[in-house]
């Protein structure tokens, strides 16, 4: 081989060695893990957080969604697929059980999660300032909400003697819930009457069976199951003429009296903040479990109307928004 021809060849495998060392690698990849179908603003507060750290969607980082739609026991196996597809980070939200799911999945891939749960006693982190293995995350405590709800409909209807409320017992914190709202219930010399739901089934049967009990109003335990059950909660507290009170805001202008609760899509903000550090190669274990403590209270003067009630002007006056 001629000496100018060998020096091209040496020319050519080096220029095809640099393009191979600075070719981008693949941009990693989110799994998005749900107990429950996500709307449009809460993947938007998702793809929110992770722009916040340089993450755009579909540019500089990809999501991979998997959604029981509010069947948990498909999350294991949804969870599995997640970790096979060897995504970068796992963020598991709509409550408990998806986190529990990617905690069992996995114990090597990051998780960061977004519930409304104690983290500590339910085993997902050795404590909040140092979660400690794999997974770290955000928790709004919504497991509180209830006694909450309990005050509110006690301030918004002095009268009534009697409240039925909804609970999936298949929620690891019903229990625990239902202590709390049995606390709250006593102290105000109200009766509390829990109807045990897995289905939209059983969740019509229950009002209907609550209704003639009689209650005078209506709530959830504080669920991701009832997430999806929106609709259906509205429609059957018209129905029967119940005036109802919900963690979600969304719920109030279709019909709620009055929703309280904290703004969820904060709280998967700040998760997918934390799935973003994470890229950029923090470790779980040295990020804190963070705290969303913001909350709203939202009312409908409407359906307080068409219901023959009249909002204490004391709680109108505390509302974050009035819907008239």
């Amino acid at each position: 081989m001629r000496r100018r021809e060998f020096i091209k060849l040496i020319g050519a495998v080096a220029l095809s060695g640099s393009n191979v060392a600075i070719a981008q690698p693949a941009i990693p990849v989110v799994g998005l893990l749900s107990s429950r179908t996500l709307d449009d603003s809460e993947l938007a507060a998702i793809r929110d957080g992770l722009n916040e750290f340089g993450y755009v969607t579909g540019r500089t980082v990809e999501i991979e969604y998997r959604s029981a739609d509010s069947n948990f026991n498909r999350l294991p196996t949804l969870a599995a697929e997640l970790v096979r597809r060897l995504v970068s980070v796992i963020v598991a939200v709509g409550g408990t059980a998806s986190a529990e799911a990617a905690k069992a999945a996995t114990t090597t891939i990051p998780i960061v999660f977004a519930n409304g749960s104690d983290p500590v006693k339910l085993g997902l982190v050795a404590s909040l300032n140092r979660p400690g293995g794999n997974i770290t995350g955000v928790t709004f405590l919504a497991s509180t909400f209830g006694a909450k709800h309990i005050q509110l409909l006690h301030e918004a209807i002095p009268d009534a003697v009697a409240v039925g409320i909804l609970v999936n017992s298949f929620n690891p914190n019903a229990k625990a819930e239902m202590v709390d709202i049995q606390g709250a219930a006593r102290t105000l010399g109200l009766q509390v009457n829990f109807e045990n739901v897995s289905t939209d089934a059983e969740i019509e049967d229950a009002v209907a069976l609550l209704a003639k009990h009689p209650v005078q109003a209506l709530m959830c335990a504080d669920d991701s199951f009832f997430a999806d059950k929106g609709k259906l909660l509205v429609a059957l507290a018209a129905q029967y003429r119940l005036p109802a009170i919900l963690s979600d805001r969304r719920l109030v202008p279709v019909g709620a009296l009055m929703s309280y609760g904290s703004i969820r899509n904060d709280a998967l903000r700040l998760a997918a903040g934390y799935a973003g550090r994470i890229l950029k190669d923090e470790k779980p274990a040295d990020l804190p479990v963070q705290q969303a403590t913001k909350v709203e209270l939202v009312i409908n003067l409407k359906t307080a109307k068409t219901l023959g009630i009249t909002i204490p002007l004391s709680l109108l006056g505390r509302a974050d928004e009035v819907i008239e």
